[in-house]
């Protein structure tokens, strides 16, 4: 690959995006010049995320040629106005990839930013070699975990932490999650379980029951055996679920979770099932049973480091499978229909 300066690298290149579109593996992308406040990254893995799915198929708006967001890598050049202690420095490129600090939605909380970028969107994302990012924005990585595990806590820990955050739940409260064994379900599983909150875990399949069980899921019901609404209200005594987190695009899981919620209950909405999918509940339902309905994206950088210190501390470790760069098509395929447990981790070739 030659020098740095002046260089180029190898990076999964999306010529357009567009339903089944397929990724191609190019050597001859230019290494970024990091601008002011910008460092150049080394990445050594990526995440990938359904979500990615939605950008490549122009499900979700994508301008940009490279995608992805969960980059793990070492700072390898400073721009101008960084200072050189961050050179070597392991670090996390997210899906919030600026920020603007500065607006009146980022002084409440910078997720919502109206003016952020976000990698693998808008700017290049991390399937590549390297990587140029705001070295305010990246996160300090602890040396102590494998790339491997902290590529997915960037984006599907982050996700499931702040949405359970969001649903306000104490300790005894019942969560169902949708998906519960897939990247973002099986570690919400772990979130939620370790604070104490008891997780009705809803997936299918003898390995996904189990998966979650051992991970600490008070209940599994298979949705292709069983009435899920008749089991979870059940299981909490006629009430329904405080809150449903539907981690999956699915609007099956979006009717679903409204029928579970028992009044007073929370519904956050991660997974999309599509731009043009209106959400299943009426003002009158609404009304009556005094429910709340609430976005989430991502986290803050202070939920990053929460989770960073659950993860050091062993209670949340994804389950993770690597591949290589190369084998990227596959995998969106695979995601595509819904056919990946756990989390997948691209090896960047080095």
């Amino acid at each position: 690959m030659g020098s740095i300066e002046g260089g180029v690298q190898v990076a999964a290149w999306l010529d357009k995006p567009g339903h089944g579109a397929v990724l191609r593996i190019r050597e001859d992308i230019d290494i970024p010049i990091p601008k002011e406040g910008e460092v150049l990254v080394k990445l050594e893995c990526s995440g990938i995320c359904h979500s990615d799915v939605h950008s490549i198929y122009n499900e979700t708006p994508m301008d940009t040629d490279i995608a992805g967001h969960e980059g793990v890598g070492y700072v390898v050049k400073c721009g101008p106005s960084v200072a050189d202690e961050v050179l070597n420095a392991r670090v996390g490129v997210k899906w919030q990839y600026r920020t603007c600090g500065k607006c009146e939605i980022c002084a409440v909380d910078s997720t919502a930013c109206p003016y952020q970028d976000n990698a693998g969107r808008n700017v290049r994302g991390t399937f590549a070699q390297y990587i140029c990012a705001p070295v305010r924005d990246l996160t300090m990585l602890p040396e102590g975990l494998e790339s491997k595990i902290l590529a997915p806590l960037l984006c599907a820990g982050l996700t499931m932490y702040s949405a359970i955050a969001k649903a306000q739940l104490k300790p005894g409260h019942w969560l169902v999650l949708p998906g519960a064994g897939g990247g973002l379900g099986h570690i919400g599983v772990q979130i939620a379980a370790s604070r104490g909150y008891k997780v009705i875990a809803i997936d299918s399949g003898k390995e996904k029951r189990k998966l979650c069980l051992d991970l600490g899921a008070a209940l599994f019901i298979d949705f292709r055996e069983e009435d899920i609404e008749a089991e979870v209200s059940r299981a909490t005594g006629g009430y329904g679920a405080h809150a449903v987190i539907v981690g999956v695009g699915s609007e099956s899981a979006y009717r679903q979770g409204f029928a579970v919620l028992r009044n007073l209950g929370t519904l956050v909405c991660v997974g999309i099932p599509g731009t043009s999918c209106q959400l299943p509940v009426t003002p009158f339902q609404m009304i009556v049973k005094g429910l709340k309905v609430v976005g989430s994206s991502c986290g803050t950088p202070a939920e990053m480091h929460e989770l960073l210190d659950m993860a050091m501390a062993g209670k949340v470790i994804p389950q993770v499978t690597v591949y290589e760069l190369e084998d990227i098509n596959t995998i969106v395929e695979k995601l595509a229909r819904f056919q990946i447990g756990g989390r997948v981790v691209l090896r960047i070739p080095q």
